[in-house]
């Protein structure tokens, strides 16, 4: 590009957008420690008392919980603010998402779920992405979802993530547009749309040089959706499906995507559907590449 244009070499690049970048012959490392820890500032939260998990397992929020309204602009403000850092951090994501559902009535149990949020980011400030060299080219995916996460609707949420050699790079969460009536069926929406993103990414990767020979693996970790995935007949349990969320059928047929079955220990689209332990938690973070910058193991 210099000798197409008049341009100046800065050398490695260092920030981007808000976001740091470390570079070594190894490994690339993204983080946001300078936004988060403004972040902690503004919410006067820098020398909160962290926690290890940023929610607790098997507390639900609703609408309405009768613990009174909170401050609603405050609310948007730090939400808006957790949204934004998962660029670097997909192991708060179902925790933004979560908690951006109520941002038009926000509650004072709704305020205080979002500064755990804060105290769990405090203990985590130095933690980033780590994108390894030489792990191969290979798209992999994985799916999962809740059911009926939702309290207010009954809603499931469909998740994803993918990988290309290590850490992932693509995730994503998004409330369904049905109510499911089986864990069965919530799983297979959940596979269709992540066959959808799995489709796209093949398509911009071929235009890296980067192209994807072989059926991209995706990994569910539900076995009744497998088997109705991989049954060319339409039966009566599935009459009721939305005609739009069959078309992963005809890509397992096509070979875009091969549909195999993964243990939920591994799955590591889980820690995007509810709040888990603490071990299970750091486990699966670990998988998303998600980690302290004092652990990377820099050989330059």
């Amino acid at each position: 590009m210099m000798q197409k244009f008049e341009m100046t070499d800065l050398g490695l690049l260092h920030h981007f957008l808000g976001m740091g970048v470390i570079q070594s012959d190894n490994c690339i490392f993204l983080h946001q420690r300078k936004y988060t820890s403004t972040l902690l500032q503004k919410f006067g939260l820098q020398e909160c008392k962290s926690v290890s998990i940023p929610l607790v397992p098997n507390d639900k929020l609703r609408k309405d919980d009768d613990s009174g309204a909170a401050d609603g602009a405050q609310y948007r403000k730090l939400v808006g603010s957790l949204l934004y850092l998962i660029a670097t951090r997909p192991d708060i994501m179902y925790d933004a998402c979560l908690l951006s559902r109520f941002m038009h009535c926000p509650t004072n149990k709704h305020y205080g779920t979002t500064k755990r949020v804060l105290r769990y980011i405090q203990g985590t400030l130095d933690f980033g992405l780590e994108y390894k060299k030489g792990e191969g080219t290979v798209l992999i995916g994985f799916c999962d979802s809740d059911w009926s996460g939702s309290e207010d609707d009954m809603r499931s949420t469909s998740r994803y993530a993918f990988t290309f050699g290590s850490g992932v790079f693509s995730w994503a969460s998004v409330k369904q547009q049905c109510v499911a009536l089986s864990t069965a069926e919530v799983e297979y929406i959940s596979a269709s749309e992540a066959t959808a993103q799995a489709t796209w990414l093949r398509f911009v990767l071929e235009d890296f040089g980067e192209m994807q020979a072989a059926a991209t693996p995706l990994n569910c970790d539900n076995t009744s959706a497998i088997a109705t995935t991989k049954n060319p007949i339409f039966h009566q349990k599935t009459k009721h499906i939305n005609w739009r969320y069959h078309y992963i059928k005809e890509a397992l047929q096509q070979g875009v995507i091969d549909l195999l079955h993964y243990p939920t220990k591994e799955q590591v689209a889980d820690i995007f559907t509810k709040a888990l332990a603490r071990e299970q938690f750091s486990y699966l973070r670990e998988l998303l590449g998600v980690k302290s910058v004092h652990n990377l193991k820099w050989e330059c």
